[in-house]
């Protein structure tokens, strides 16, 4: 496999464990302050939208087990952009994004492991004709 590869697989995996970090970080707090809470992690960022639409809460509210998911959600975010750019640096877009969009994929399989989720057979028939358009998205001639 080439090097491209395997950075762009290790965006994918970064990818999808941010939105399961954000689905555990985001119980019992407002989306759009968990949104604030996780991005400061890896930037500053949405304070004027916050203070905009007034959807600040008191620290108070969130508990440790928001803090700790947040964080961890925003650190996973990070990862992958880091992974996804270096795969873009060493490989062809073309070829790299469709396998940063696997994410959606593995995004399910976390879902099923750690949420509990359970997609009906529709729903896998689904994941799996995008997993079939990442391989040969990404591995073209």
């Amino acid at each position: 496999m080439p090097i491209w590869f395997y950075w762009a697989a290790a965006s994918a995996v970064f990818a999808a464990l941010t939105a399961i970090f954000a689905k555990v970080g985001l119980q019992g707090i407002n989306s759009d302050f968990a949104t604030f809470i996780r991005t400061i992690v890896i930037m500053m960022a949405l304070v004027a939208f916050l203070s905009y639409t007034k959807k600040w809460q008191p620290l108070s509210s969130l508990t440790g087990k928001n803090w700790l998911f947040l964080i961890l959600s925003g650190l996973a975010t990070g990862a992958s952009w880091v992974a996804y750019f270096k795969a873009l640096q060493l490989g062809n877009a073309s070829q790299v994004a469709p396998i940063d969009k696997f994410s959606l994929v593995l995004v399910t399989i976390f879902a099923v492991i750690f949420l509990g989720e359970r997609p009906n057979s529709q729903e896998w028939l689904g994941i799996g004709l995008v997993a079939a358009g990442v391989l040969v998205l990404a591995f073209k001639r």
